[in-house]
C-alpha cells in the first residue's frame, strides 16, 4: 500500500475511534451534557485536533452516516452499468437493507442501534444536522441521475423525492421499533411500504422506472 493510502487509513481509523468514544459518552450522559473538551480528553487528543476532524460537535455522531451519503448515487451508477433503471435498483437496494436489518432502514431492534437512533432523533441539534447529510445525499444522487434526466432541475427534483421517500420509510420503521415493536412485527409492513412508495415514485418519475 502507498504512503498516501496508509495515511488515509490512519485518518479513517482516527475518525472512527473518536466518533465511537464520543457516542459512548453521549449515550451515557446525554449529548448536551458532554462537552467537546471532554470528548477530546477521553480520546487523548487536543481540542483543536478534534475540530480538524469534526468541524461541529454534531459531526461526532453523524460520522456514522457519512458512508451512506453517496449510497443512493452509487446504486444508480452501478445499476446503469448493468442496464437496470434507477428506481428498480434503489427499490431493490432498500429491500435488501430491510432483509439485512441495516440500521439505516430503521428496521433494527438491537439495543445499541435503538439507543443510537434515540440519541439522533431525540436531540434537536442532531436532527437539524441530519438535514445537511440529506442535502449532500440529494446532491450526489442528482449528479448520478444526470444521464437519465439531463435537465439539472429535473434531476434535483427527482433526487429530492427519492431521498425523502427513503427517509420517511426509515423513520416510520424506527418510530415503530422505538415504541417497542420487534423487527418481526414490523418487517411485513415495511416491505409493503417500500413497494407502495416506489410505485408512487415510478408513476411520477417514469423516466427513471
Amino acid at each position: 500500500m502507498s504512503e498516501t493510502g496508509l495515511r488515509e487509513r490512519k485518518k479513517q481509523r482516527m475518525y472512527q475511534a473518536v466518533s465511537d468514544i464520543a457516542i459512548g459518552l453521549f449515550l451515557e450522559r446525554g449529548f448536551d451534557a458532554v462537552s467537546v473538551a471532554e470528548v477530546a480528553a477521553a480520546a487523548e487528543i487536543s481540542k483543536p485536533t478534534l475540530f480538524r476532524y469534526f468541524p461541529a460537535k454534531e459531526d461526532l455522531v453523524l460520522h456514522r452516516l457519512a458512508d451512506h451519503e453517496r449510497e443512493s448515487a452509487e446504486v444508480v451508477v452501478a445499476a446503469r452499468a448493468s442496464g437496470t433503471a434507477p428506481l428498480p435498483a434503489l427499490r431493490r437496494h432498500f429491500l435488501d437493507g430491510l432483509a439485512a436489518r441495516d440500521p439505516v432502514t430503521g428496521l433494527n431492534d438491537h439495543p445499541q442501534v435503538r439507543a443510537f437512533h434515540a440519541l439522533l432523533y431525540g436531540t434537536p441539534s442532531l436532527a437539524a444536522r441530519l438535514h445537511i447529510h440529506l442535502e449532500r445525499s440529494e446532491t450526489a444522487l442528482a449528479e448520478a441521475l444526470a444521464d437519465d434526466l439531463p435537465d439539472a432541475l429535473d434531476a434535483r427534483l427527482a433526487a429530492g423525492q427519492i431521498v425523502a421517500v427513503r427517509r420517511i420509510l426509515a423513520e416510520e420503521n424506527w418510530r415503530r421499533i422505538g415504541s417497542g415493536e420487534r423487527v418481526e412485527e414490523v418487517r411485513e409492513d415495511a416491505v409493503a411500504a417500500v413497494e407502495r412508495a416506489f410505485a408512487v415514485l415510478g408513476a411520477g418519475l417514469p423516466g427513471l422506472a
